[in-house]
């Protein structure tokens, strides 16, 4: 074969495949989110602001020949807060752009004494998982814990009632688990960066996933296309631990509910 029957073969192949390859996946309309959100919270423990988290998305990567938002959320204790209990926590996701599923997912958690280190490459076309603890067997468009929450965000949840569910699944360790999200309400609140329209949502997720028991989270979503997070009630043993915007920047969406 020479080579432009070769070159022209190649044409014929693209064109009529390409389309379909480039297309397997789903596509969501996403308003939400883009590259170059931070956002930034005040992690409080009671009336003690004990450290500094923070959600971004610095670039879009190439993974598995399709764009990806690489995700960053991170938290950290504050020094002084350091000599009581050391928290150095990143999670990493790489989120597929058009179709807003996982690609890949990182957790490095150090935790006092406690240390653990998990990543998670998500085929999504032959539909395994290839972790550090094994490859295991999971369903088309699966979440980890951080895709979950940002393709919550793309939904429109305008007609959704109190007590109505978003079903979906995550993958954490080894198993995939019901994932489903609680519709709770509307609310106005006030955090450091400002006043808020707010729907809530409420993360249940099973025993052995991310969270330990249900109803040990509850997240205040700006009530605009944006759904900016603004607020995270997170329950543990000995109280709550709150977690309250104080900066933004670089939305893409339009925020319309600061009051």
């Amino acid at each position: 074969m020479n080579s432009r029957v070769w070159i022209l073969s190649l044409v014929v192949f693209f064109s009529l495949f390409g389309e379909n390859y480039s297309q397997q996946f789903r596509k969501i309309e996403n308003n939400a989110f883009g590259v170059g959100e931070k956002l930034t919270f005040d992690v409080k423990f009671g009336f003690v602001t004990a450290g500094i988290a923070t959600m971004q998305i610095p670039s879009i990567k190439r993974i598995a020949g399709r764009n990806a938002y690489h995700v960053l959320f991170e938290v950290n204790t504050v020094p002084s807060f350091d000599w009581f209990f050391k928290v150095r926590d990143r999670y990493e996701t790489y989120l597929d752009v058009e179709g807003i599923f996982p690609w890949r997912f990182e957790q490095h958690i150090r935790e006092g004494n406690f240390s653990r280190d998990f990543s998670a490459f998500f085929d999504q076309r032959k539909g395994k998982a290839k972790t550090t603890e094994g490859e295991f067997n999971i369903p088309k468009y699966v979440h980890d814990i951080v895709s979950a929450f940002y393709y919550v965000r793309t939904l429109d949840l305008k007609n959704y009632k109190v007590g109505d569910k978003i079903r979906l699944q995550n993958f954490y360790k080894d198993k995939v688990f019901n994932l489903d999200i609680k519709y709770l309400g509307k609310e106005r609140i006030k955090v450091g960066a400002g006043t808020f329209d707010c729907i809530i949502i409420e993360p249940l997720v099973e025993e052995g996933g991310l969270f330990k028991s249900e109803g040990s989270i509850i997240v205040w979503l700006t009530d605009d296309e944006v759904r900016m997070p603004v607020k995270v009630k997170t329950k543990v043993v000995i109280g709550s631990i709150d977690a309250e915007l104080t900066k933004y920047e670089g939305l893409v969406g339009k925020l319309t509910t600061k009051k």
